[in-house]
C-alpha cells in the first residue's frame, strides 16, 4: 500500500491547506508533506486512537498537522474552505457514501482537486481467483494468528466486495458534482485512484 499512496499523492498538484478525510494513522499526510504537496493538512476521522498514532508518526518526521474527531458524513467546516481533499480506503465504511462525496465537494473550493484511493475488485478471472483465495482463505488464518480477531479480517474481502468501484464509483462522483473524472486502476485492479475537480 506505500506504493499505491506514493503513486496517488504524486499525482496530485502542491496544494495551501487539504482535508485529508478518515486520515486514520496519518499514512497519506506523511506522504504530501515528505513530497511537499501540502503546506498544511487537516485530518478528521472517527477513532481517536487511530490518529493518536499519527499524530506521534507525523511528529518523529518532524511534521505537524490538525486532528479532529469527525464524521465525513457531516464535516465541520465552511463551504469552499480546502484547496484539496483526500480519502484513503475510507470510502468504503462510510454509512452513506453519496453524503461523504456531497460533504467533500461543499468544503472543497472551487477548482479544488479531490484524490481518492480505494479497494476494488479484480476484472481478471485469474487475479480475481488468487485475490478470493488470499482474502478469504490465507489473509484471516494469519489475522487470527497475529491478533486473535479472525472476523477483523474477513472484513476487509467482504466489505470491498459489497462496495462500488470503477465506473460506477465514477457515477457516484458525478451524481455528487465532481467534474474530470479519472480512474486509474493499480496491481491488476486490486485498488483504484480517483481523481476529480469541483468546478
Amino acid at each position: 500500500d506505500r506504493y499505491w499512496r506514493k503513486k496517488a499523492i504524486a499525482g496530485m498538484p502542491p496544494q495551501k491547506e487539504v482535508l485529508d478525510v478518515a486520515i486514520g494513522t496519518a499514512d497519506l499526510t506523511l506522504e504530501m508533506f515528505r513530497r511537499h504537496k501540502a503546506q498544511k493538512v487537516v485530518g478528521i476521522d472517527l477513532s481517536e486512537q487511530m490518529m493518536a498514532i499519527g499524530e506521534k508518526k507525523l511528529q518523529r518526521h518532524g511534521y505537524s498537522a490538525t486532528f479532529l474527531t469527525a464524521d465525513a458524513q457531516a464535516i465541520p467546516f465552511a463551504d469552499n474552505r480546502f484547496d484539496a481533499v483526500t480519502c484513503a480506503y475510507g470510502c468504503r465504511n462510510f454509512i452513506n457514501l453519496h453524503a461523504g462525496l456531497s460533504e467533500m465537494h461543499r468544503v472543497l473550493k472551487s477548482g479544488g482537486s479531490l484524490v481518492i484511493l480505494e479497494f476494488s475488485y479484480p476484472t481478471s478471472p485469474l487475479i480475481r481467483w488468487l485475490y478470493d483465495l488470499y482474502f478469504s482463505r490465507i489473509l484471516p488464518l494469519v489475522g487470527k494468528c497475529i491478533s486473535r480477531d479472525k472476523d477483523a479480517y474477513t472484513y476487509l474481502n467482504r466489505s470491498v466486495k459489497d462496495f462500488c468501484y470503477g465506473e460506477a464509483f465514477a457515477q457516484q462522483l458525478c451524481e455528487t458534482g465532481f467534474t474530470d473524472i479519472h480512474c486509474e486502476p493499480l496491481t491488476w485492479g486490486i485498488t483504484t485512484i480517483y481523481r476529480a475537480t469541483k468546478l
